[in-house]
């Protein structure tokens, strides 16, 4: 997907009734960051930078589904927003993809791709050529 006229990646907006845009919160994905924008008047931003982005999952309730849309459900080391939600937006699977793409991106760049198995149960086989006698 190409860049839009802002220079982000991916914007969308939560769409809570009959898959409509209605609603004061946007999501906007940049090269670096996914944003969540919240308000009319007051106007509150979340942003997670997407190396620290572990794990999605991508949840699709039959109302939300008879729209086109779905929720993403991302885990980040992130001390404000461990788990963002992303609610009711068209083409969640598209939208997963272009954010995994961007987040190999950004592991690439910063180089933690070997930061993921911390804390993961990893058994090594080790063959040894002694005698416990």
């Amino acid at each position: 997907m190409a860049k839009t006229e802002n220079g982000y990646v991916w914007t969308d907006k939560k769409r809570p009734v009959f898959g409509l845009p209605i609603s004061f919160t946007k999501y906007i994905l940049t090269e670096k960051k996914l944003i969540t924008r919240k308000g009319f008047l007051s106007i509150t931003e979340d942003e997670v930078e997407l190396y620290r982005v572990i794990d999605k999952s991508l949840k699709l309730p039959l109302g939300q589904r008879i729209f086109g849309c779905g929720t993403v459900i991302i885990n980040c080391r992130d001390a404000d927003t461990p788990v963002k939600e992303i609610i009711s937006i068209k083409d969640p699977r598209g939208f997963m993809e272009i954010l995994e793409k961007h987040v190999d991106i950004q592991r690439d760049k910063y180089r933690t791709r070997g930061r993921d198995m911390i804390g993961a149960d990893i058994h090594m086989d080790m063959d040894c050529d002694h005698d416990d006698e």
